[in-house]
Formats: structure tokens, sequence, C-alpha cells
């Protein structure tokens, strides 16, 4: 029983082929593309305008040198948005919830900003490695710590991600399987649980777009120290 609760987040296959690549590609096709028209549908308007205004919320504090980040991190939050709310229907299965995939957009963007920095502000960017007015006994032990923290950042990112959506979907199944092997012995108390069951996939999908959207701030926030 308690390898089945484990079982949905499986890569899934067929024919020995994994469909998680399947699972990536699929939100691309679910939005409408932007005509040419001058008039646009509802769904066109309101994708162009929750697009703009997330976009000017999250370039708000970074200086011009970076928006050229704009257009991949708008759609990485988009991305990740859709991948974890399709992930919530039922006989599916959510790519984030790997931590491979989620380690595969961490550590190339954290490297990037990275790389960022060291090449146009150098020194600024070591000096992060060191607070301004530390004694001088404690510079070796401050550098150590502080290179240590810079290099767990793509760790929190990507465990971070996995983490919420994991312990989210285990206890919507826990919670979901209880309340089907209470309904002949206790229909009152499967009642109350189900009806828990629902207020936590209201939770599960406000968790499934804070975690994105945190997810894309943070590297914002690490492309603002290197720009």
């Amino acid at each position: 029983m308690m390898l089945s609760f484990f079982d949905q987040f499986m890569s899934p296959t067929y024919l020995g082929i994994p469909l998680i690549a399947l699972a990536i590609a699929l939100p691309w096709t679910l939005y409408p593309t932007p005509t040419s028209r001058w008039l646009n549908n509802r769904v066109l308007t309101l994708q162009g305008w929750f697009i703009n205004r997330f976009t000017q919320q999250l370039l708000l504090p970074l200086n011009p040198g970076g928006h050229k980040w704009a257009v991949l991190l708008t759609s990485l939050m988009l991305f990740l948005i859709t991948i974890n709310m399709l992930g919530l229907l039922p006989y599916t299965f959510t790519p984030t919830t790997q931590l491979s995939l989620n380690m595969g957009f961490a550590v190339p963007l954290w490297l990037a900003t990275v790389i960022i920095g060291m090449r146009n502000q150098p020194t600024a960017a070591l000096g992060h490695l060191l607070p301004e007015g530390t004694p001088v006994p404690l510079i070796p032990v401050l550098i150590i710590i502080e290179t240590i923290s810079l290099f767990i950042r793509p760790l929190a990112l990507g465990v971070r991600l996995t983490a919420n959506l994991t312990a989210g979907h285990l206890l919507i199944q826990l919670i979901a399987t209880a309340a089907f092997v209470l309904l002949p012995m206790m229909p009152t108390v499967a009642i109350l649980t189900a009806t828990v069951l629902f207020l936590l996939t209201l939770l599960e999908v406000a968790v499934a777009m804070i975690q994105a959207y945190v997810f894309v701030l943070l590297l914002s926030l690490y492309l603002q120290e290197n720009v």
C-alpha cells in the first residue's frame, strides 16, 4: 500500500519510451496563438493582460540590463504554472515532482546569473562573499559560509518546488484513500473527510501557482544581484 502512494511520481512509459517529454511539451499547445488582427478575442486579451502585468511586476526592481530576461522568465512562469495545474487533474503526471527536472531548470539559470555577474561586475559579485566591516579573524570563515550558501541556491530552488508539490499530492492521495475506505463504515466521517479533501485541493491549486511564482521570483532576485 505504501508503494502505491509513490507510484504517481514515477515517470510513465509506453512501449519502453518515457512520456515525460510529452508531458513537458503539452502545455505549449494549450495557449492560443496571438493573431495579427486589430481585435483579439477575450481569451487572447486576458492572456496578454496577464503576461504584461506579470512582466512589469517581475522586472520592476531590475535595471534595464536585466530586462533582456523578460521573455525567458515569463515563459518559465507560464510553463511551471501550467504543468503544476495539469498535475492536479486525475490520471495525470506532474513532471515538476521530479527533482531532476527542477534541477535542470534551476542550475543553468542560476549559473547564468552568476556568470553575468562575474563578467559585468566581478568586484561587486565577489564582494557578496564578504560583508562589509567583517572582523579580520572571521574573514576566512565567512567566505566559506557565503560560498556554500551561493552554491546551495540552485539546490534550494529545485528542492523547494519538488517538496511542496510532492507533499501536496501525497496528502491528497492519503485523504482520498481515507474517505474511500471510511465511506461504507462511517459515512458521516467520510463526508467530513471529503470536505477536507476539497479544501486541500483548493489549497493545492494556490500552492501550484505560488510555487511557480516563487521559483521565478527567486531567479529574478539572483539576477538583480548580478546586473
